[in-house]
């Protein structure tokens, strides 16, 4: 993996790069749909390619380690063989998951401890395990196995909870070093810096991820619960500890505002499952606000979901058509939605892009932001 930057806003933090991979090119900042068993929920990966045009999606650790299960991963070659998308893929570790399964899992020095929600089999998450799945299911980026604290959190408990992560940590960078990838590509580890809310935590943690050397590194435990100012107060230390010269990730993240706020403290990868699961409750993002397609205000309105989104399914299907098939159940309503979200949220982070190169992304991002959370 390498990655240059092309471009610097001069009143922010933002920057516009590209990062390059085996399995090709990805310009930043970027957003990642969310692929959690190895399918973007109600999305082929022909709309993906060409209507939505992602350029890298996430894979599920958790899940696809249960279901189908390593076995059936690796005789198919991995995961861009198993569900055919030749474009990258980063694989998160489980360590949300198990963190999300507070009444099913057992945290320990060894690892993480928890119950299927399948079938209720007891597995064990080490470090070392973390890595050899991700080897199997086959990423092109890979994360450090870590323990993600809720919020709010006893701060005794959040730095026994980063000091275990940093443990962890170089627990798998010693097993994924002296590993090799199981399909002939490259595939890059990513840190997780951690810490909670509290300042002096996060600075500790990014200190010792930035000593990792790592080539690029994630950002995780915020967007579970705490104010947006307390978000973005922890994303902007960490990003002035953090490697200038390496992209940085923030996990889980997020609204359209929260990207674009994001972007100018100096992010450059996002990943959320908020396009896609609020799309299949008919709630769908726009450069003007929220609309909620199931009210009845939409219910003569033949004009085109949206005429600035990029995907075609946006322009030529009308807000009443599109309400009518949420009203009826129909499946459709969840594809059309779906394509509709994650068009818009790549448009923004490739307008966001443009707009860094042309010098004036702050102006854009103060007057865009306002409008963005408004309900429609």
């Amino acid at each position: 993996m390498n990655f240059k930057i092309q471009n610097l806003d001069k009143n922010s933090h933002a920057r516009a790069g590209e990062i390059s991979t085996d399995h090709g090119m990805i310009q930043t900042p970027i957003f990642m749909p969310v692929g959690t068993v190895g399918t973007v929920k109600a999305v082929h990966f022909n709309e993906l390619k060409n209507d939505i045009n992602a350029q890298i999606i996430l894979g599920n650790t958790y899940h696809l380690y249960l279901r189908p299960g390593l076995d059936i991963l690796k005789k198919a070659g991995g995961l861009h063989q198993f569900n055919t998308w030749n474009r990258p893929i980063l694989t998160d570790s489980g360590g949300f998951q198990v963190y999300s399964l507070s009444d099913r899992r057992k945290i320990t020095e060894e690892g993480a401890t928890f119950q299927s929600h399948i079938d209720g089999s007891r597995h064990l998450f080490t470090p070392e395990y973390a890595m050899d799945i991700q080897r199997v299911i086959g990423g092109d980026f890979i994360m450090a196995f870590d323990e993600c604290t809720p919020y709010p959190c006893d701060y005794n408990y959040a730095k026994k909870s980063m000091e275990r992560t940093h443990r962890w940590l170089k627990r798998c960078i010693e097993r994924f070093d002296s590993t090799d990838s199981l399909y002939g590509y490259e595939q890059t580890l990513l840190p997780i810096v951690q810490g909670s809310t509290y300042s002096d935590l996060r600075k500790q943690s990014a200190e010792f991820i930035a000593s990792c050397d790592r080539p690029a590194n994630a950002i995780g435990g915020l967007s579970v619960g705490e104010p947006n100012d307390e978000m973005y107060s922890i994303t902007e230390e960490v990003c002035a500890i953090l490697p200038h010269d390496k992209p940085r990730y923030l996990m889980g993240v997020g609204t359209p505002a929260n990207i674009l706020e994001c972007i100018a403290l100096g992010v450059d990868m996002f990943d959320c499952v908020m396009p896609t699961r609020n799309a299949r409750n008919g709630q769908l993002f726009t450069a003007e606000g929220i609309i909620n397609i199931k009210n009845a205000k939409w219910k003569e309105d033949f004009n085109p979901i949206d005429i600035n989104c990029p995907a075609i399914t946006s322009q030529t299907h009308s807000k009443a058509y599109l309400r009518h098939l949420f009203i009826s159940d129909e499946l459709l309503a969840y594809q059309i939605a779906s394509i509709h979200n994650l068009s818009f949220y790549l448009w923004l982070v490739k307008e966001a892009r443009q707009h860094i190169i042309e010098g004036d992304f702050l102006s854009w991002k103060n007057s865009l932001v306002p409008k963005l959370a408004q309900r429609l």
